[in-house]
């Protein structure tokens, strides 16, 4: 069985690590170098690093702030916020990045998707998705929560895996920040559509949140923010109840 990846989320604003609850009310949970290096340091399997604000803003991925933190750390680190060209992934890849996320620019170019897998390869492409629940329906949203798209989640799945994405990155609106749980049905919704690698995000409070989600799901991976900023759990004693409950971890 393959064994499932933790995966710490560095959401950055303003060149600070923030966290919220369903994308609103965002609060500083540090510094990313000093938080990169520590959760490398802790086991970490993997690292996500998002400049949540870059559309928005209509501005280039922090590209200083990725640069050393990939000097910082020894595990793979996926970068998204503000590519919309194959050079801003390439850029990106250069300065560090084992992989690159997108996001609000798969939706408005899908063919985005495929250029930078030709080119870099689809184990290098990670397709981000924001869903809300909206009239009983997974909706996939866009500009960092802000944008419904009126796009139903399942079908954009299967279009970001057909395009040549190697991940999906599944975030819960409705969960996010909540620490209630991952959305154990939404991710099953998806990860049985696809035969890519998902990646849950979205809830986690608890370690039992993540011994549900790699019990009750099919995901390799489960992404979390807030319960590893702010020292609710750590990532080794996260590792060591997984093990105990007979989760294949790294």
């Amino acid at each position: 069985m393959l064994k499932k990846r933790i995966i710490p989320c560095l959401d950055i604003k303003g060149g600070r690590v923030v966290k919220g609850i369903n994308f609103l009310g965002l609060n500083d949970a540090g510094n990313p170098i000093e938080l990169a290096a520590k959760y490398a340091q802790d086991g970490a399997d993997e690292l996500v690093f998002l400049d949540i604000t870059a559309t928005l803003e209509k501005r280039k991925t922090l590209l200083e702030l990725v640069t050393t933190i990939a000097k910082e750390i020894n595990i793979p680190f996926t970068v998204g916020g503000g590519i919309a060209t194959v050079l801003d992934a390439e850029i990106l890849i250069n300065s560090g990045a084992d992989k690159i996320s997108l996001n609000t620019a798969a939706v408005r170019n899908p063919d985005l998707i495929s250029e930078i897998a030709h080119k870099m390869g689809s184990q290098a492409v990670v397709v981000a998705i924001d869903t809300k629940l909206v009239n009983n329906t997974n909706e996939v949203i866009i500009n960092a929560g802000k944008t419904p798209t009126g796009i139903e989640l399942v079908s954009w799945a299967r279009h970001v895996e057909q395009m040549g994405a190697g991940e999906i990155l599944l975030t819960s609106m409705n969960q996010d920040g909540t620490k209630k749980g991952f959305d154990i049905a939404t991710i099953n919704a998806v990860s049985n559509a696809v035969n890519i690698p998902v990646i849950a995000s979205g809830g986690a409070g608890n370690k039992e949140h993540f011994k549900n989600v790699f019990s009750k799901t099919n995901v390799i991976a489960a992404l979390a923010a807030s319960i590893f900023h702010y020292g609710d759990i750590t990532l080794s004693e996260l590792k060591y109840y997984l093990k105990e409950q007979n989760i294949p971890i790294r």
